[in-house]
């Protein structure tokens, strides 16, 4: 298999991955917001509830990973010393930050204009959870691309 086909299975097993992390934290997220936070929209619900996702997340994310993604023996040498498990780290908090803002701008920019609160009420008053699944689409892609390119990188 060429280098392109190569990194686009790659990309591809990342993304299911990442779709498999996603159920992790968007249930994660649903816990907190709906049973800790009572459905609470506060500042204090969407920060914890996103932060406590996402982490979950990050954790199930990092071991499949390692499983069935970066699967090289290099990569799997690469991924597996307390420097790269701390890069990944620091790539899951940059992309909780991402996470933090862009699902706080949905929510408090976004949901509260006029045409948000119509497309929320088209859907059901779901669209906190709308905007919690654009949002980890944007952020799967900088997790993957920075650690590829951080952690798991090809010389």
């Amino acid at each position: 298999m060429d280098n392109k086909k190569a990194l686009i299975a790659e990309f591809l097993r990342y993304a299911v991955v990442g779709g498999i992390a996603f159920v992790i934290d968007f249930g994660v997220f649903a816990l907190f917001r709906e049973f800790v936070f009572g459905g609470g929209n506060g500042v204090a619900a969407i920060t914890v509830s996103t932060a406590a996702g996402f982490i979950a997340g990050l954790a199930v994310n990092y071991v499949l990973s390692m499983l069935m993604v970066f699967r090289t023996k290099k990569q799997q040498e690469q991924g597996r010393n307390l420097k790269a498990v701390l890069v990944f780290a620091v790539i899951g908090v940059i992309g909780l930050g991402l996470t933090e803002l862009l699902q706080w701008l949905g929510e408090a920019k976004l949901l509260t204009s006029t045409m948000g609160k119509e497309l929320d009420s088209a859907i059901g008053g779901l669209g906190v959870y709308a905007v919690k699944i654009v949002v980890a689409g944007i952020v799967l892609i900088w997790n993957y691309v920075g650690r590829k390119i951080f952690v798991f990188k090809e010389k």
